[in-house]
């Protein structure tokens, strides 16, 4: 691990001057992305800019009837808070399949949506990869690439985004509150946080340099059934080959979201006018544009088979 400078952050707006006056700096609260990152040198920021004493760990209730989550939120309060439960059941079922009870407690809102694929050639430092060192290439395409991407990739990167928890934000149609160094604040659509990887791959999401997510916001409920499953190749602790985040009405219509198969959570809001039709419709037209390769081509199928099982779950 290189030598890096470290302060405390005591408020939001104190975090992100902190990191707009510093270069190469890194917020960080629970740390279990990017501390890994850090001792393995995929990362090295010059500054830690410690954020767990500003706040932002409360889930409020919205004017409109939704909730506010703060950044700082532990992903195992989230998932065990009620209204949660009751209200956004496929975000607490997201959550409690993701990694496992140490990291869960210690892991938050804000870090669950920043952390980095697990693609095997970003870690290792050995191997090329134009979202570690932009330029240097993609091992993958022609390598070991069965947990890849298949849909919304280019010819700079096919990783995946790991996130569960992401997976349903984007069924949800979260947004993402943010502060920046000089004050500026926005609110960014889930759906247009994280991006595709185009030939920028390095970056993985809209966030400009230093700025601080501060909260996501959950709408009001949208009813309905509320499922998650999620295919691996093991029971716990392993991230998704293919992830299926649900909400079905009772009249068969709904929204579905992917995980495991693109750059960030995949969702085509065209695709889910085919819901009363069944799972081939709409997985038909979600991964449209698939591109795979030999050995992830069963992801297309999976997709399908996971759709349709989640389906029948909801019918009942």
């Amino acid at each position: 691990m290189k030598p890096f400078t470290y302060e405390r952050a005591k408020s939001p707006a104190e975090a992100a001057a902190a990191a707009a006056r510093t270069p190469n700096a890194k917020f960080v609260a629970g740390g279990t992305n990017l501390l890994d990152l850090m001792k393995l040198q995929i990362e090295a920021p010059q500054h830690l800019i410690d954020v767990n004493n500003i706040g932002l760990d409360k889930i409020e209730e919205t004017q409109d009837g939704g909730l506010r989550v703060g950044a700082l939120v532990r992903n195992t309060d989230l998932a065990a808070d009620q209204r949660v439960r009751r209200d956004y059941a496929v975000l607490s079922r997201a959550l409690l399949a993701g990694a496992n009870g140490q990291l869960r407690n210690q892991a938050t809102t804000a870090g669950n949506l920043l952390q980095r694929t697990r693609c095997p050639y970003f870690y290792d430092t050995n191997q090329p990869c134009n979202k570690r060192s932009p330029g240097s290439g993609c091992g993958a395409l022609q390598g070991y690439n069965r947990q890849h991407a298949v849909v919304g990739a280019s010819d700079a990167c096919i990783a995946t985004h790991p996130s569960d928890m992401a997976v349903a934000m984007r069924v949800l149609d979260a947004t993402v509150e943010t502060v920046s160094g000089d004050g500026t604040t926005r609110s960014i659509p889930i759906a247009d946080f994280h991006r595709l990887p185009g030939d920028r791959p390095q970056d993985d999401t809209t966030l400009h340099a230093g700025e601080l997510i501060t909260a996501v916001t959950l709408p009001k409920p949208a009813g309905g059934t509320h499922l998650y499953r999620k295919v691996r190749d093991r029971a716990s602790f392993a991230f998704a080959l293919i992830s299926v985040a649900a909400i079905v009405q009772r009249d068969g219509s709904g929204r579905v979201a992917l995980g495991g198969v693109a750059h960030k959570p995949w969702r085509d809001e065209a695709a889910e006018a085919e819901m009363r039709r069944g799972a081939q419709a709409v997985t038909r037209k979600l991964l449209a544009d698939a591109r795979t390769t030999e050995q992830n081509a069963f992801k297309v199928p999976l997709v399908e088979r996971t759709l349709g099982a989640v389906l029948a779950e909801a019918k009942g």
